[in-house]
C-alpha cells in the first residue's frame, strides 16, 4: 500500500497529446497523482478497473464541500475547471439529492422523447449532407459543416434554444472546457453563460413550449421542483453534454475509420455495423478525456494506492479505454471486430449518462448516412496534422478536413 508523500508525477493531462499522457498515467498505476493548471492536484484514474471501482464506490462523492483543497483556499480564483466543480445539478450531487435531481430530470427527459427524435435526426442529417454535396469534391471541414451542426441542432431543438443563440452558447462552452483560458476570462465566461441560460429559462417561463426546458420548469415530484440555480445548472449540463461530446464522438469515429481502411471496408461490405464502429470509437477514443471531479469522503485504496479523505479524483475515460489489462494486448488498436466492449465512456453507476442512447442514435445515423452518400470520403490532411482541442475535459480535434469524392 502506497502512503508516500504526495508528489505529482510528471504526466499532466493538459489535452495537447492526451493519448501519450494517458499511456504514461496507466504505466504509473491505477491512480496517478497529477498537477493540473493552477497547481491544483488530483488523482487520475487511468486504468479501467480502478476507474470502474471508483465510479461505483459511494465513498467517492461529487459534492465539492468534501474537497480539502477548495475548503483550504488552494484552488485559485478563476480556475478554468471551476464551473464543473460548482455547477448546481446532478453532476455535483450525491445520495438523496442526486436521486431527487435525476428523478426530476428523468420525468422530462424520457426514453419516449428520445426515441421520437429519430425522424428529426435523420432529416437534419440528410439536409446537412445535401449542403456538403454542394462543396464536393472538397476539401471541406467535416467538423464545422456536419459533426457540429447535427448534435447542436438536435439538443437545441430538444431544449428549445433559439437558433440565433446556439453558436454563441457553443462558443462559451468551448471556453469553459479549454485548459488554457486565463482566470479573468474564465470568470467572465461563466457569468455570460449563466446569464444567457437564465434568459432562456425566463422566456420559457413566460412562453412555455413542447421542449425539454419547459418540461424541466414544470417537472414536479411530491411537490418538489428544480430551483432557478438547479435549472441553469441542468440546462448547462444538458446543452454541453448533449452536443460537445457527440460532436467529438462523430469526429473521432470518422477519423478512426478513415485511418483504418480495413475496418471501414468491413462495414461497407456489410460484415460489421455502424453500431460496432460507434462502440469501438467510444472505447478507443472517448469523447471525454478527463472528467472532474470526485472526492474521497474517507481514505480509499485504489489499485494499491491510498487516496486520502478530501483528495480529488479525475475520471480518466480516454485513458481507461486503451487499458490493455481490460481490453487485451491490442487495446491500442482500433478494431470493430473485437466484440462487445465494456468501455466506461458514458460513466458507470449512479451517474451513468442519461443521454447515452441519444448520443448513440445520432452517431450511428450520422456515420451510416455520411458514408452511404460519400463512400469515397477521405482525409484531406495527414492524420498527425489534425490538431487536438486544448482541453483536459474534451477529447476531440479542431478541424476534420476531408475530400468527399
Amino acid at each position: 500500500m502506497d502512503t508516500a508523500p504526495r508528489k505529482p508525477g510528471s504526466a499532466c493531462p493538459l489535452g495537447f497529446d492526451q493519448h501519450a499522457d494517458n499511456a504514461r498515467l496507466r504505466d504509473t498505476g491505477g491512480a496517478a497523482l497529477v498537477e493540473l493548471p493552477g497547481q491544483v492536484q488530483a488523482w487520475a484514474l487511468a486504468r479501467h478497473d480502478a476507474l470502474q471501482q471508483a465510479l461505483a464506490d459511494p465513498r467517492f462523492v461529487k459534492s465539492p464541500e468534501h474537497w480539502s483543497a477548495l475548503a483550504e483556499g488552494r484552488v485559485p480564483p478563476g480556475w478554468p475547471l471551476m464551473t464543473f466543480i460548482m455547477n448546481k445539478g446532478m453532476t455535483t450531487a450525491d445520495g438523496d439529492e442526486h436521486r431527487r435531481l435525476r428523478g426530476l430530470v428523468s420525468k422530462a427527459f424520457t426514453p419516449r422523447r428520445t426515441a421520437a427524435l429519430r425522424p428529426r435526426i435523420e432529416e437534419l442529417t440528410d439536409a446537412l449532407l445535401d449542403s456538403l454535396a454542394d462543396a464536393a469534391p472538397g476539401p471541406v471541414d467535416l467538423r464545422a459543416h456536419f459533426a457540429y451542426p447535427l448534435p447542436i441542432g438536435v439538443i437545441s431543438e430538444l431544449l428549445g434554444i433559439p437558433e440565433d443563440r446556439r453558436d454563441a452558447l457553443h462558443g462559451l462552452c468551448e471556453v469553459l472546457v479549454s485548459s488554457t483560458t486565463p482566470p479573468a476570462e474564465a470568470i467572465a465566461n461563466v457569468r455570460a453563460l449563466h446569464a444567457a441560460l437564465g434568459e432562456i429559462i425566463t422566456r420559457k417561463r413566460q412562453h412555455p413550449g413542447d421542449d425539454l426546458t419547459s418540461a424541466l420548469i414544470a417537472a414536479r415530484e411530491d411537490g418538489d421542483r428544480l430551483s432557478e440555480e438547479e435549472l441553469v445548472g441542468t440546462l448547462l449540463l444538458m446543452f454541453l453534454a448533449g452536443h460537445a461530446t457527440t460532436l467529438n464522438l462523430i469526429c473521432n469515429a470518422v477519423r478512426a475509420v478513415l485511418t483504418h481502411p480495413d475496418q471501414l471496408a468491413l462495414v461497407q461490405a456489410g460484415e460489421q455495423t455502424w453500431g460496432a464502429v460507434v462502440e469501438e470509437a467510444l472505447r478507443w477514443d472517448s469523447p471525454v478525456g478527463q472528467f472532474p471531479m470526485r472526492y474521497a469522503a474517507e481514505d480509499v485504496e485504489i489499485d494499491g494506492t491510498v487516496i486520502a479523505k478530501g483528495e480529488a479524483v479525475l475520471a480518466s475515460y480516454a485513458a481507461a479505454g486503451r487499458d490493455s489489462r481490460a481490453h487485451g494486448r491490442n487495446a491500442e488498436r482500433f478494431d470493430i471486430t473485437r466484440g462487445p466492449t465494456r468501455h466506461l465512456s458514458f460513466g458507470h453507476g449512479a451517474h451513468f449518462c442519461l443521454g447515452a442512447s441519444l448520443a448513440r442514435m445520432e452517431a450511428e445515423t450520422a456515420l451510416e448516412r455520411l458514408f452511404h452518400r460519400f463512400p469515397a470520403l477521405r482525409l484531406a490532411a495527414a492524420p498527425e496534422d489534425l490538431q487536438p482541442l486544448p482541453s483536459i475535459v474534451s477529447n476531440g480535434i479542431r478541424t476534420l478536413p476531408v475530400t468527399l469524392g
